[in-house]
């Protein structure tokens, strides 16, 4: 896995004070992305452990609430088994911090994806700059959704997702 950025002490990407790791890769190459750098999985630097120990140090921080992975896609083919493999640690390490994901993937295709045991909430679908809405909390277009993870899979039928209590149109 490769990385652009760790953003510290973020408010944009999730509720509460986080940690923001923004990967390399992303097959969707949405019109007017606002992160088209971060297209190239072969881009960024490569993810050691110097990136992950910077992550745990945030993470150490009583007033640091999760964990967001963005990018890129998360879920691309180069990251999913990283992003994986590091979700797992956090979870593990930090059982109170959240990890929320940013995908442009939608809830259908990925939900039996084994990372999604440890996502607490997800932001699905590519953006559109159609929908584009400045006014949104947490995520960019109208199509996107903000969904509650854990509820969504306990339900009879996963594939209907429960939105987030934060998701205001």
């Amino acid at each position: 896995m490769r990385y652009h950025n760790i953003t510290k002490d973020d408010m944009l990407n999730g509720d509460g004070l986080r940690v923001v790791l923004w990967v390399a890769g992303c097959s969707h190459c949405c019109k007017e992305c606002q992160n088209p750098v971060t297209w190239d999985p072969a881009g960024g630097l490569p993810f050691d452990e110097d990136a992950k120990k910077e992550i745990f140090e945030q993470l150490d921080k009583p007033y640091i609430s999760g964990i967001t992975f963005s990018g890129g896609d998360p879920l691309h083919a180069a990251n999913r088994l990283d992003v994986r493999n590091l979700m797992a640690e956090i979870k593990q390490k930090y059982p109170d911090k959240t990890i929320w994901l940013y995908t442009g993937d939608s809830w259908e295709n990925i939900l039996h994806y084994a990372c999604m045991q440890y996502v607490d909430v997800l932001v699905d679908g590519e953006f559109q700059i159609g929908k584009k809405n400045n006014k949104l909390l947490w995520k960019g277009s109208s199509n996107q959704r903000v969904i509650d993870v854990p509820k969504s899979l306990k339900q009879t039928d996963p594939s209907i997702p429960i939105l987030h209590c934060g998701d205001f149109e």
